[in-house]
């Protein structure tokens, strides 16, 4: 699998919206399709309007099957790059 990052802006109007797309997103990735597409992390993001989105690390087969997965999440994929390499100079900050 190759590894992507995923947008999603202003994909969401609150938190509680957000943890039940996650969930969804899980269960479909975990159940539905564990040989096309793994969730690896997310990171939120603050947008106008109290909306808020996320950037998504995910490992898949192809970009096709990780805007399947966001479609039958019912979630949007705004931009679909595959990573080409990671550079780490620090780990990630805990929780904001």
């Amino acid at each position: 699998m190759k590894t992507y990052v995923i947008s999603r802006a202003n994909g969401w109007g609150s938190e509680k919206e957000l943890e039940a797309a996650a969930a969804v997103s899980a269960r479909i990735g975990n159940e539905e399709m564990p040989d096309k597409v793994r969730w690896i992390r997310s990171y939120v993001t603050k947008h106008e309007g109290g909306r808020i989105g996320t950037v998504c690390i995910y490992q898949g087969t192809d970009p096709e099957a990780v805007r399947e997965h966001a479609r039958r999440v019912g979630m949007p994929a705004d931009s679909i790059t595959e990573i080409a390499d990671t550079v780490i100079v620090r780990p990630d900050p805990g929780s904001a």
